[in-house]
């Protein structure tokens, strides 16, 4: 037998939940994501990498393929700096109103570092270098990104001019050893993008897992002081 939900219960317990750890801070798996977990040190993700590939996530040149990616940004950030650096002491702030199920471009990688400090951050936004493979190519906007909750502190930020793009995920292997799996979401300025007329305007977007007006996002870890 199926019981009927009971609204008045559901409302009573979200009542008794916690949400707010201070003023301006918010209680959830995001705040806590910090204190629930260990760093792995450099012999944990090397024993994490091989795991991964006895279990079957991954074939063996995937992995290693993983871990080149990993080297050669790691080499290339001591010599070299960040990847994209631009020359702004103080990033400009640009905005076309995008709305979900807009098509998009994404700009030229000169156009991009023209936007960026020498951190390769626009405004504490940071431009991975994961995110250079999608110049040029064609997208959709899934959905605007107006707040989201930081990771470990639970501070809710309120973010302007910035989209999810259609399958765009972190590209981990750049920052982390053998790759991570949660998949995150990487997130766009409004001024990295132009409008355009899309691949298949017909084709349907697909939010019925999770697009609401009011989601809230936690950080990938792409986001720094500033907004």
């Amino acid at each position: 037998m199926v019981l009927a939900p009971n609204s008045g219960g559901r409302e009573q317990l979200r009542a008794r939940l916690k949400t707010l750890s201070g003023p301006k801070t918010y209680f959830c798996q995001a705040s806590e994501l910090l204190k629930a977990t260990n760093e792995l040190s450099r012999w944990e993700r090397f024993g994490k990498s091989l795991s991964d590939v006895r279990a079957g996530n991954c074939s063996t040149l995937e992995m290693a393929q993983r871990i080149g990616i990993w080297l050669f940004w790691r080499i290339r950030r001591v010599f070299l700096g960040a990847y994209a650096r631009g020359t702004n002491k103080a990033t400009p702030v640009g905005g076309i109103n995008l709305q979900p199920g807009e098509w998009v471009e994404v700009k030229p990688m000169e156009s991009i570092t023209a936007t960026l400090n020498e951190s390769a951050h626009n405004r504490g936004l940071y431009f991975t270098p994961a995110m250079r493979q999608l110049c040029g190519e064609q997208h959709r906007v899934e959905r605007k990104v107006d707040k989201i909750i930081v990771d470990g502190t639970g501070e809710m930020r309120q973010l302007r001019n910035t989209v999810f793009l259609e399958g765009s995920l972190c590209g981990c292997a750049c920052v982390a050893f053998g790759g991570c799996p949660r998949g995150e979401f990487a997130y766009w300025r409004e001024i990295w993008l132009r409008r355009s007329a899309g691949l298949d305007a017909a084709k349907p977007l697909n939010m019925e897992s999770w697009h609401t007006p009011e989601r809230v996002m936690s950080t990938t870890g792409c986001v720094e002081k500033g907004h």
